[in-house]
């Protein structure tokens, strides 16, 4: 895989995890909740009417949709007569994955065990030693030595899937572990990850959209628009955060730690926005 190549594949990697700017955000997340249904398909005016409703107007949502065209995530298709775009099959995979971790509520336990990736790159080729670096830290993993990196167990397949898709997996070695000495495992926890990083965009995410579930809870009247317009902001601004926090064990963290309440937010505001935001945009697409 040449220089260039690993560089768009970084890219495409990091639009769909929650890295891109905005409105590609918020376009990746439209896509990923509401065309994966309709074989990965979305007209442009649909997209346009859905993404005017977020605020971005109309140059801004079609310069967005090149840029991710470019990038290999979506593909023009015509359907119906209909312009638009449906989600490549490599953006198809990385969004499956990413299911796995921005919709899951498990945590991780002490006796799970951990995830060792122990890698050895040369010197010649330092652009792959930064591609591994980029992907250990876009998957969670913290650092324990240069060259040794740790996470909980549950994270094997999707580094295993990781590492294949950029070539990498000659240059790594991955063990299930134990912490079994020296030290406090809590006090090695806070060293191998950022733990104040996380607090604070917890803590970010929790003002931001706490009175939002607040206002949902006094309403009693179904307000679809509103609801898909808090439910796909409230999303995009989740689904980075459980690629940077791996789903550490909870009794290893700090005792005021902010994950679980801000967790226990998203899930509460998904639950109370996802259905009526779906009929929203099947009332735009022409589903129903």
């Amino acid at each position: 895989m040449t220089t260039d190549a690993v560089a768009e594949d970084e890219a495409f990697v990091s639009e769909l995890t929650g890295r891109g700017a905005q409105p590609r955000q918020l376009i990746v997340t439209v896509y990923g909740l509401y065309a994966r249904e309709s074989g990965g398909w979305l007209s442009v005016a649909a997209l346009v009417r859905l993404l005017g409703d977020l605020g971005v107007d109309e140059p801004a949502v079609r310069s967005s949709i090149s840029r991710l065209k470019r990038r290999g995530i979506l593909v023009a298709s015509r359907q119906g007569g209909a312009a638009g775009y449906v989600l490549s099959e490599q953006a198809l995979e990385i969004l499956r994955e990413g299911d796995e971790r921005i919709f899951s509520q498990e945590r991780a336990t002490a006796a799970d065990g951990w995830l060792l990736a122990v890698f050895s790159v040369p010197e010649s080729q330092r652009q792959k030693r930064h591609v591994l670096r980029t992907q250990l830290t876009r998957l969670g993993f913290g650092t324990v030595a240069p060259g040794v990196w740790i996470a909980p167990a549950h994270l094997h397949a999707a580094t295993t899937s990781a590492l294949r898709r950029f070539e990498l997996d000659s240059y790594a070695e991955l063990f299930h572990s134990e912490h079994v000495a020296f030290g406090d495992l809590r006090e090695k926890v806070a060293q191998w990850w950022d733990l104040e990083q996380l607090q604070e965009l917890y803590g970010s995410f929790v003002g931001v959209h706490e009175p939002v579930l607040r206002r949902w809870q006094r309403r009693r009247s179904r307000r679809e628009r509103e609801a898909f317009l808090d439910y796909v902001r409230v999303l995009t601004d989740w689904r980075r955060l459980p690629y940077l926090d791996p789903g550490l064990p909870a009794d290893l963290l700090p005792a005021e730690w902010n994950g679980a309440v801000a967790a226990e937010l998203f899930f509460s505001l998904r639950a109370s926005l996802q259905e009526q935001a779906h009929a929203y945009v099947d009332e735009v697409t022409g589903r129903r």
